[in-house]
């Protein structure tokens, strides 16, 4: 039997294990919503243990790439307004609770040439286009954050002619362009709110406002959205329990 990883020295044979999954959803070879083959019959495959083949599935599993169901099997994570929420939005309310924006309102929607900071944060060079999404979202039916999205236009060609934006995007992008979102990446900082802003989100010019700064990646860490959110923290907190 032919063994489909590399050889001995490598790193260790369930992270071997694991490069191979992602490979294979990568290529297409396994798409979001796929239900792997067994463990047994992977391990015949690769001509590995059964327990190595568990551990890779258990390490993907816990970085949210696959999904276990009882009873039915491994599948490849879809992204879900659920999903969203739990690995992505980081917002809790007074009650410590995190609850996704009920609404957000698209501001404007252009396509045009990237610019320098723009073409650092997601990699591209300065001739590439961008589609830069502005929109205000809506947390307790009061305005709370005030976002600009950057994408790459070669990866999303259209989007910007999109009508009936969704309020959560990564299940958009994974369906429609077939982009999944694997990884993020935050940081955060205080600043002061602007004219506009304040004019937005019904507060004064040059209030506090905290500013989350997060590019997200694919699964083989390519980065494909540079997204600023700025958000008006007086009632809301930010809260990441993925640790």
């Amino acid at each position: 039997m032919t063994n489909l990883l590399a050889q001995p020295g490598n790193g260790p044979l369930y992270e071997q294990v694991k490069h191979l999954i992602v490979e294979r959803v990568v290529s297409g070879v396994w798409n979001p919503g796929d239900r792997l083959p067994s463990e047994t019959a992977l391990a015949r495959e690769i001509n590995v243990s059964q327990g190595t083949v568990r551990k890779a599935m258990d390490d993907l599993c816990q970085e949210n790439l696959l999904i276990r169901h009882q009873g039915r099997g491994t599948f490849v994570s879809i992204h879900t307004a659920q999903r969203e929420l739990y690995h992505f939005f980081h917002l809790a309310g007074p009650d410590g609770n995190k609850r996704l924006p009920q609404r957000s309102d698209v501001a404007s929607r252009t396509r045009r040439r990237i610019n320098r900071v723009e073409a650092d944060r997601l990699q591209l060079p300065m001739a590439a286009e961008v589609i830069v999404i502005k929109r205000n979202r809506f947390l307790d039916e009061r305005p709370m954050i005030v976002e600009t999205i950057v994408l790459p236009a070669t990866r999303f060609v259209g989007f910007e002619r999109e009508t009936d934006l969704p309020n959560e995007l990564y299940q958009r992008y994974e369906e429609t362009y077939g982009v999944t979102i694997h990884k993020v990446e935050e940081s955060l900082r205080a600043v002061a709110a602007t004219r506009a802003e304040a004019r937005i989100l019904c507060i004064e010019p040059g209030d506090p406002l905290l500013e989350i700064d997060r590019l997200a990646e694919t699964l083989e860490g390519i980065p494909v959205e540079w997204r600023l959110s700025r958000c008006d923290s007086r009632t809301h907190r930010y809260l990441n329990e993925n640790v």
